[in-house]
């Protein structure tokens, strides 16, 4: 009953329709693919779940502004949280997560992150701090986040 929305597919979605942004760990494979876990974990629910992971990613594109390829991915991301009921953010102690991070700071005070941050993320203490200054859920593992997002979107 979900669909997924990947980049540079347009985010085009109904007034009405309910949608989850999966924002998180990447790092070209660093992290596992927790955003196909909550996918199928969310399969059942009439959402549109906003995935960032690109099928077709490259690389080497210039991380740069006049960058047309890279401009795109970040622009697709931000108007996918901006237009997202909930944000489900993941940070992989495996990787640095520096967007995310980026992506904590400007959402935070939105209402709509449930954060998981599992002991052993390099900066848990400023996850930590954030979340309890903006009211954002912090949960420790993925299937702790999967449940949070799940009541959010159906509670």
């Amino acid at each position: 009953m979900s669909r997924i929305l990947k980049p540079p597919a347009p985010l085009d979605l109904a007034t009405d329709e309910r949608a989850v942004f999966l924002a998180g760990s990447i790092e070209m494979g660093a992290a596992g693919p927790w955003q196909a876990a909550v996918e199928r974990a969310l399969a059942d629910l009439p959402v549109v779940i906003l995935n960032p992971r690109r099928d077709e990613w490259d690389a080497s594109w210039e991380q740069s502004i006049s960058n047309p390829q890279f401009r795109g991915q970040v622009e697709w991301e931000l108007d996918g949280q901006q237009r997202a009921d909930v944000i489900a953010m993941h940070f992989d102690p495996a990787t640095k997560a520096p967007i995310t991070l980026l992506e904590l700071g400007l959402f935070a005070a939105s209402g709509k992150v449930v954060a998981c941050c599992p002991p052993g993320y390099w900066r848990r203490g400023n996850v930590e701090v954030v979340c309890c200054r903006y009211g954002v859920p912090l949960v420790n593992d993925l299937a702790d986040l999967i449940a949070a997002v799940r009541e959010r979107l159906t509670g």
